[in-house]
């Protein structure tokens, strides 16, 4: 039978829970008020020197300035960014491992038979770059524009080397792409980083290769670049024509930013997204990135986590037709 003892002792029991969980609550709103409170660490995805490390070595700069701590480099290199990709993915979700990403990387990557992880598995903080593709050769090549590439590769098949960074990355993804829209074929080559495959080509190693606009700005005197994969001409390398304008329709780019593990408490993602959008706007910041030739585009966390949600769906029509996609 119940009794108004019993009924007094409920009352009791859920006003102590509530006042714990109210409790609770209170503590972790002043941590996450704190937040961050000790150095933060970064992880990068591929080699030191390279587009995303540079890039992330220029929000470095400002990240004390937003946040009142400091950046911890780690570099987890390796399969294209899988590696990487796959630490952050695992990481614990308390705001103090952000990691760079790249995308479509992490996107093409999913859809692997190898994946570790998905593209569900990250929260977008921020993208900072939208990196136009380009194909270039050295200077001392005997190939000078596009229409000489063309007719070496078709008149040697499958035998010209093509430099990409990754499998599963931007980079290949683009080179099947122009494969596919110019009939031609090439022994493709997989480097661990930007800075490595700069490194082979300008050795004569390989023969050309698909990389970042960023990639060749700091050496821009060494390379001929064969066309931009842009809808318009890039204000770095105005006299470099479109693929477009050479009746290719062919057009790519690689986005960088910064993503959090998923299930990262949302104060603490709306603390980095807030943070970010004021960095991204800083004009010192936007200076440092031109000087080093960073395309600086900015979306929100909002914005970038659509742009890779739309992204999943065109990238399994290339990789299905290559007979590349997760069965």
């Amino acid at each position: 039978m119940w009794t108004r003892k019993k009924t007094g002792y409920l009352l009791i029991a859920i006003f102590l829970v509530a006042a714990l969980i109210s409790g609770c609550a209170k503590k972790e709103t002043a941590a996450v008020s704190k937040y961050p409170d000790k150095p933060v660490d970064m992880i990068i995805a591929f080699t030191a020197g390279g587009s995303s490390d540079v890039q992330a070595r220029i929000v470095e700069k400002y990240w004390k300035q937003e946040f009142g701590n400091t950046l911890v480099f780690q570099y987890k290199v390796g399969a294209g960014g899988q590696v990487g990709f796959t630490e952050l993915a695992k990481a614990r979700a308390d705001g103090y491992t952000v990691g760079g990403v790249n995308y479509p990387h992490i996107v093409l990557q999913a859809l692997s038979p190898q994946a570790t992880f998905s593209k569900d598995d990250f929260v977008a903080i921020a993208q900072v770059v939208n990196d136009p593709q380009i194909i270039a050769v050295r200077k001392e090549s005997s190939i000078k524009n596009l229409n000489e590439l063309l007719a070496a590769a078709k008149a040697n098949e499958g035998k010209l080397t093509l430099g990409i960074v990754g499998t599963y990355s931007g980079h290949h993804v683009a080179a099947l792409k122009f494969m596919d829209l110019t009939g031609t074929k090439y022994s493709l080559v997989t480097f661990q980083g930007a800075a490595d495959q700069n490194i082979a080509l300008l050795g004569g190693h390989i023969d050309v290769m698909v990389g970042n606009l960023n990639d060749v700005m700091r050496d821009i005197d060494k390379f001929t670049i064969l066309g931009i994969a842009a809808d318009k001409r890039h204000p770095y390398i105005k006299d470099v024509p479109t693929f477009k304008e050479q009746n290719v329709n062919f057009v790519a780019d690689i986005r960088r930013g910064f993503s959090v593990p998923k299930n990262t408490d949302p104060l603490v993602v709306k603390r980095l997204r807030d943070g970010f959008a004021k960095i991204a706007v800083n004009k010192e910041y936007l200076a440092d990135m031109e000087k080093i030739g960073q395309p600086s585009e900015y979306l929100s966390g909002e914005e970038f986590q659509k742009y890779i949600d739309s992204y999943h769906n065109d990238a399994k029509a290339i990789l299905e037709k290559y007979g590349l996609l997760k069965k």
